[in-house]
């Protein structure tokens, strides 16, 4: 093992920006993921077939692909068209797909949102009878039941599966290495296994991080539980 390597200056700071652009993937795919989701949730949590099939639809395609063919779908496919490309220097949105970092965030959030609608859905249909009808019985419009009631209360019992979500998110942004130009952690651990020929300190590096960067999620997601369901747990448990 020659673990040197990885504590040299040049080695640090190749990690250092892979963190950063980790993060920066996360943090954007989870932000317009949810913004995405809390809408089509309700969508997908209604008794309209018309309301609720395309909804479903589009969850069962993107959570039964896998993430990395999504990725070549949108990177190689769509920024790769044609007529995309003709469209790259003028014509908005298309001068988007220029950009790496914002067809992998594409993909990333197209996925999260999939997942993110299910578990959204499936709290909104979990929310007991009552605080609907203590809702309508002081004259809520349906909007303002949603906005006061239905969705503040399905955020916080969503809260334990969407951690899990964030983290398999963390995780999956390693799919981002096959990327050109996107280095994050495991694009990092990639250029110094290609450079130095060393795998096993470069790639136990990145899992390191990983794990590293994983409990700090969990750490967080556990203080909020314990802030916004503490109303679910048994006195003097």
């Amino acid at each position: 093992m020659q673990f040197d390597v990885i504590f040299m200056p040049e080695t640090l700071l190749l990690f250092a920006h892979g963190i950063l652009t980790t993060l920066e993937l996360l943090g954007l795919s989870l932000a317009f993921g949810l913004a995405l989701a809390l809408p089509l949730s309700i969508l997908r949590s209604s008794d309209r077939p018309g309301l609720w099939g395309p909804v479903w639809l589009f969850t069962f395609a993107i959570r039964g692909t896998p993430l990395l063919v999504q990725v070549y779908l949108i990177y190689y496919g769509v920024g790769q068209l044609p007529w995309v490309e003709a469209r790259w220097d003028s014509i908005w949105p298309w001068t988007l797909f220029k950009g790496p970092l914002f067809c992998t965030v594409l993909a990333f959030v197209i996925n999260t949102t999939a997942y993110t609608i299910e578990i959204l859905a499936g709290a909104l249909r979990a929310t007991p009878h009552g605080e609907i009808e203590a809702g309508r019985s002081v004259g809520m419009s349906e909007a303002l039941l949603y906005w006061r009631i239905l969705l503040p209360s399905a955020l916080r019992r969503a809260l334990p599966a969407y951690s899990n979500e964030v983290i398999l998110m963390l995780q999956a942004t390693s799919v981002a290495s096959v990327v050109p130009s996107l280095i994050d952690i495991t694009g990092a651990a990639g250029s110094v296994y290609s450079t130095y020929y060393l795998p096993f300190e470069a790639y136990l590096t990145a899992g390191a991080l990983y794990l590293v960067l994983t409990l700090a999620l969990v750490g967080l997601f556990r203080w909020a539980e314990r802030h916004w369901l503490a109303y679910l747990r048994v006195r003097g448990a």
